[in-house]
């Protein structure tokens, strides 16, 4: 279910095969997309906020998609006590013979294997030793997987973006509130050190009250999308036909932690422009040879997106999205208070008076985020941060991830984020979408709670 060999040879009709549950507009083509489902459809929705899992001493995991990332995040859940691998699929045997030798490696039975086709993740999630997937394939495949998975009584789990388009959204919360299984986006973002940090600065005050924050994926992925195998495959098919922020999550997801997005506030509407296309026809020119099929596509996506969300209760988020220029990574994670100011990247912050130890004011300079890290760790960073730096990816982030989730299901815990976190993170995908092709028109944000967000107040 993930990449295709290297040595394969995909076609344009079979890449746009591929990319089918992603709702493709041809090139050239005028929006015709419904308007979004702003109000419930969905006669007797019972809200999945603040459901509770059901504890399991032992929490057995398929995993869907067992290339770069389901690997990596393979390795995460392998790493944590009382995890069992029971299940593997991908649409390349190779990949899941390689996936199940690590388990075997880590002292664990051997796990099942699924690997007849696109679809075999429809026999795997009928099996009664599973008690979460976790998917981690190309974008359209998804919300297939994750709808499959609820169906079958399942738990589940995608790598982000959980849906691409508000259809796929609103079936995945449908889904999960019929069948009362959880669907969460896996997303590492918000369990970062900084991100945590921030966060628990928030919540404890110290920059008052959050009034505007910037998020962002800002990452030069040229490279990656022209190569012949692995996420070269598939994610620079969106760039030949679809216009917004393909990758919102990655900065949006700790900015609605921070903002009590779904516990008493929500994204309301959204506003976007994208630049003009450069990077990719640059690369192409400067890399790929001529005889390359790759000189039929034509880019479209703009080089850099820019949307801003906008609150019922009146705040502002900056939302970027920048894969296709030379930059340095960033996503932003920035928040302005009605007290002070935190910039990540690298990360400082002001407080206003703010004084040095002997009481003089330092002024209005941006100081050192170290000055408070010994009072602000997060909880979670201070009880497992070292063994999330040894085991784990991406800086940690990815062990403390996994391991929140299992610890979740196992003492039977809520989940930190849910479906309508998922769908809400994912949205800004089709919307700005909407908003960049009809001339940057404000495009409201369909309400996946139902309501539940006026009184829902959980979460870590």
């Amino acid at each position: 279910m993930t990449e295709r060999p290297a040595e394969a040879s995909l076609s344009r009709r079979d890449l746009l095969k591929i990319a089918g549950a992603a709702l493709v507009l041809p090139q050239g083509a005028a929006l015709a997309a419904p308007p979004p489902r702003l109000t419930p459809t969905h006669a007797g929705a019972t809200s999945m906020m603040g459901v509770p899992f059901e504890p399991k001493d032992t929490v057995r995991v398929a995993i869907v998609g067992t290339g770069l990332r389901g690997s990596s995040v393979l390795r995460e859940f392998l790493a944590i006590d009382n995890v069992r691998i029971t299940a593997l699929c991908d649409i390349v045997p190779e990949k899941v013979t390689r996936a199940a030798k690590r388990v075997t490696d880590a002292g664990q039975p051997a796990p099942a294997m699924f690997t007849a086709g696109d679809h075999d993740f429809e026999q795997l999630v009928t099996r009664d030793d599973i008690d979460f997937v976790y998917t981690a394939t190309p974008w359209p495949w998804h919300t297939p997987v994750a709808l499959a998975a609820m169906k079958a009584g399942k738990h589940v789990g995608t790598e982000v973006p959980v849906a691409m388009s508000l259809e796929q959204c609103w079936e995945l919360v449908d889904m999960s509130e019929k069948t009362r299984r959880h669907c969460l986006m896996m997303e590492n973002c918000c369990y970062d050190f900084n991100e945590m940090l921030v966060n628990t600065m928030i919540k404890q005050g110290l920059f008052g009250e959050i009034l505007y924050a910037e998020a962002a994926y800002i990452h030069d992925l040229r490279a990656l999308l022209f190569e012949d195998r692995d996420e070269g495959l598939w994610r620079r098919i969106p760039h030949t036909n679809r216009q917004g922020n393909f990758y919102p999550t990655h900065g949006l997801g700790p900015v609605a932690w921070y903002l009590d997005i779904h516990k008493g506030d929500r994204f309301d509407y959204l506003v976007s422009m994208s630049t003009a296309e450069r990077g990719l026809s640059l690369w192409r020119e400067a890399n790929i040879p001529k005889d390359s099929p790759k000189w039929k596509e034509t880019y479209v996506e703009g080089d850099i997106n820019t949307s801003f969300i906008k609150t019922t209760n009146g705040k502002t988020i900056l939302l970027t999205h920048a894969v296709t220029t030379p930059t340095p990574y960033d996503r932003l994670n920035s928040v302005r208070g009605t007290k002070g100011v935190f910039k990540d990247y690298p990360a400082r912050f002001y407080i206003e008076g703010q004084r040095d130890a002997n009481g003089k004011v330092y002024g209005e300079s941006l100081r050192p985020i170290d000055e408070l890290k010994a009072q602000y760790t997060h909880p979670l960073w201070q009880r497992i941060g070292e063994i999330a730096k040894a085991k784990g990816g991406h800086g940690g982030m990815d062990y403390i991830m996994a391991f929140r989730l299992i610890e979740c299901i196992r003492q039977g815990l809520p989940p930190d984020f849910d479906v309508y976190d998922a769908t809400a993170w994912s949205a800004p995908w089709p919307l700005s979408e909407t908003s960049v092709k009809r001339g940057s028109i404000p495009v409201k944000f369909p309400d996946f709670t139902r309501g539940g967000w006026q009184n829902h107040r959980a979460g870590i």
